[in-house]
């Protein structure tokens, strides 16, 4: 029987407050769901999950110590630098 072992991850701060910041700057709220590390049991193979961040409905993935924002799926980047461009092209 497999057994994959599932550990929440803390959202680096410093992310969390760069996110925070723009998104104040634009008036919007983000909304935080942590990652997870999945490891199935008796082996070495992990899977991260990255941590998703809602933003005026559009789910961001984003991965501890980080620039790069996901949209949606991993084949869509977005440096942090440019989150507030985005955002304000949305309204």
């Amino acid at each position: 029987m497999i057994k994959i072992v599932t550990k929440e991850l803390e959202f680096d701060k410093e992310l969390k407050k760069k996110i925070e910041f723009v998104c104040d700057f634009c008036n919007t709220t983000p909304t935080f769901i942590n990652g997870n590390i999945r490891n199935i049991d008796r082996t070495n193979l992990s899977y991260i999950e990255p941590h998703r961040i809602i933003i005026k409905g559009i789910t961001f993935l984003a991965f501890n110590y980080s620039k790069t924002l996901y949209i949606n799926n991993l084949s869509n980047k977005l440096e942090i630098k440019d989150l507030e461009a985005f955002i304000k092209r949305l309204t």
